[in-house]
């Protein structure tokens, strides 16, 4: 072991060394292209670390960010939109899929939250110019509103529908059907199954909370025990996540025609009970469906907002702040889900580093390598031309020839990704082993060479480097990659280095899990997942601004590209910090409605 644990640190000092080796010669690189610059005038530089040349104040166009009028109208809309969509409506969102009984409390907080930032806005542009016409901020931020009204239109509906006297619960003696919440049945099953043992004692062996991606197996509970009074037990925990699992699809909705007679029926009631539960159904898809995409939205909706106020990507531009921006945001919920994995989520698919949990069902699950492999494989496919299409001139360009290999690197290294994860593929290439083994079919194996026919323990876990490999290659190439102005080669540098890093914390997190493969279905929480967090969402972050036009703006108002760097980390610290807060207040939320429900059925008579 101790063998192992040295050869270990030398590799990753190995791999330390040759990661050192792109920064000493891109800094030799820099050199050169500094005094190159210094001689070519038409670089725009002045050699050495000297400013760009500024242009003329009144080419640049007016914005909202340097309008003098109503200054505090803007500021109130910008503060009451921050509030909400990055603060306010990820608390919502986590409680509506913890199935808690606050969501609606929170759901219309956030649109009162909303409503008056929007209201604001309406003041705003109605007292200022249209400085910015037929931006797609305020169409996009209608669309949003819309979409979020409408998914707590269909929760007080399912809330109203849904709900039933005390007295009709108790008499009827079934589970509790408060709102709409989705209870799979399989998952009612096997929670009174396990009741039956849970009422036989008052221990409870414990486990590890983890995420809820673990299954209530013996192999997860430690040998000491806890009384039930003053504490949740954790096998109860475990019991509960039975409720919640959000792997089976096989809903159960209580319209509100099965209420007795004799309880009120409300409006929304009545019309609730006219929609039949196929149609429940797909209203209940498409619920579910704006909870996991409403903040990639509501992110689509700031970075138009901030577009719109700085006035950026005007014209032919567009195209460039498309190819910059959509870029940099996939990096940015890249890191965001970097992150999320770590923490446990998607644990019951075995992407939190863990080992999946068995399931009834042991459908086919694409792994985390593979989802990474087909996002860059379609983002290659469909970006290829799109930075070509941001220039005035019909031919190609040398630049352009550069960002289209850089797409054919996402096509072809996206594919390889897809290719190493299929099981199917990687059988085919053990065939030559397989039929050596095969050629010999009467022969008698010991137990040592019956050990030698297993498979490998690192074929339990996918370990594939090429999705890390291509956001390496992307990081060094952009790293040095020739631009039209200092600034905009440093703010290039900057996110480019952060890609690199990103890429080698990953490279490190495959080192340890192949020296030491994961064995259990809790997340393992590698260290190094945190840096390349870190580094996918900063990267992602300063990629956007290294667009011609934000470029530009910097300039015209004299932000240099350390300070831009330096407020992007503090930012990026204080969000993961807020994301594992929301994922813990998940947990929480989870653990507390299921507490709830328990307590209700023990109250109900043995039948």
């Amino acid at each position: 072991m101790r063998s192992t644990t040295i050869k270990a640190f030398r590799l990753l000092a190995l791999l330390a060394v040759v990661g050192a080796l792109p920064a000493v010669l891109a800094h030799g690189d820099e050199d050169a292209m500094s005094m190159d610059m210094g001689s070519d005038k038409a670089m725009g530089g002045h050699g050495g670390m000297a400013e760009d040349p500024k242009p003329d104040p009144d080419s640049y166009p007016p914005t909202y960010f340097a309008h003098p009028e109503h200054v505090t109208a803007i500021y109130a809309h910008i503060g009451l939109m921050v509030v909400g969509w990055i603060f306010v409506l990820p608390t919502a969102v986590m409680l509506s899929i913890s199935r808690s009984r606050y969501t609606l409390a929170a759901q219309f907080l956030f649109l009162l939250t909303n409503a008056i930032g929007v209201l604001v806005g309406i003041v705003y542009n109605a007292n200022t110019p249209d400085l910015y016409p037929n931006n797609a901020h305020h169409k996009l931020g209608w669309l949003v509103t819309w979409v979020t009204g409408a998914q707590v239109l269909v929760g007080l509906v399912g809330r109203i529908a849904g709900m039933r006297s005390e007295s009709f619960r108790q008499g009827q003696g079934r589970e509790e059907e408060q709102s709409f919440i989705p209870v799979s049945t399989e998952a009612m099953a096997e929670h009174h199954l396990r009741h039956q043992d849970a009422y036989s004692s008052p221990y409870r062996g414990s486990n590890d909370s983890g995420q809820g991606t673990e299954r209530n197996t013996e192999s997860l509970r430690s040998d000491s025990l806890s009384t039930t009074a003053g504490r949740d037990s954790p096998i109860e925990l475990s019991d509960r996540r039975a409720h919640y699992d959000e792997d089976e699809e096989d809903l159960v909705f209580k319209p509100a025609e099965m209420q007795p007679s004799n309880a009120p029926r409300s409006f929304l009631a009545k019309l609730a009970g006219k929609i039949s539960n196929r149609a429940w159904r797909t209203i209940m898809l498409g619920y579910e469906f704006v909870d996991r995409t409403i903040l990639i939205l509501g992110y689509i909706t700031l970075c138009t907002g901030l577009i719109t106020y700085a006035r950026f990507f005007e014209g032919h531009e567009v195209f460039s702040g498309l190819a910059h921006w959509i870029k940099g945001g996939i990096f940015f919920w890249y890191g965001i889900l970097t992150l999320g994995r770590w923490s446990g989520s998607f644990g019951e698919l075995g992407w939190a580093w863990n080992i999946r949990p068995k399931q009834r069902s042991q459908a086919w699950r694409p792994s985390a390598e593979f989802v990474e492999g087909a996002l860059i494989f379609t983002y290659g496919s469909t970006n290829i031309f799109l930075e070509h299409l941001g220039s005035s001139e019909s031919k190609f360009s040398s630049q352009d020839l550069e960002h289209v290999s850089i797409t054919v690197l996402f096509i072809g290294g996206g594919l390889l990704a897809m290719l190493i994860e299929s099981t199917h593929i990687r059988e085919l290439l053990n065939t030559t082993t397989t039929e050596a083994v095969l050629s010999h079919p009467d022969h008698a194996y010991n137990d040592e060479e019956r050990a030698a026919l297993e498979p490998p323990r690192q074929y339990e876990f996918s370990i594939n480097p090429i999705p890390a490999l291509v956001i390496l290659l992307l990081g060094i190439m952009m790293s040095s990659h020739t631009q039209q102005s200092m600034i905009s080669s440093m703010v290039h540098k900057q996110w480019g280095n952060l890609l690199t890093g990103a890429s080698f914390a990953r490279g490190f997190t495959y080192v340890l899990l192949y020296l030491k493969p994961p064995r259990s279905v809790l997340p393992s929480r590698p260290p190094t997942e945190l840096l390349t967090a870190f580094g996918l969402i900063s990267g992602g972050t300063i990629f956007m601004a290294s667009s011609g036009d934000t470029v530009a703006g910097m300039i015209h108002y004299d932000l240099d590209a350390m300070f831009f760097y330096t407020v992007t980390m503090g930012l990026v610290g204080l969000l993961m910090a807020w994301i594992v807060l929301l994922l813990a207040f998940k947990g929480w939320a989870v653990r507390k409605e299921s507490n709830r429900s328990l307590t209700w059925r023990r109250q109900q008579p043995r039948r």
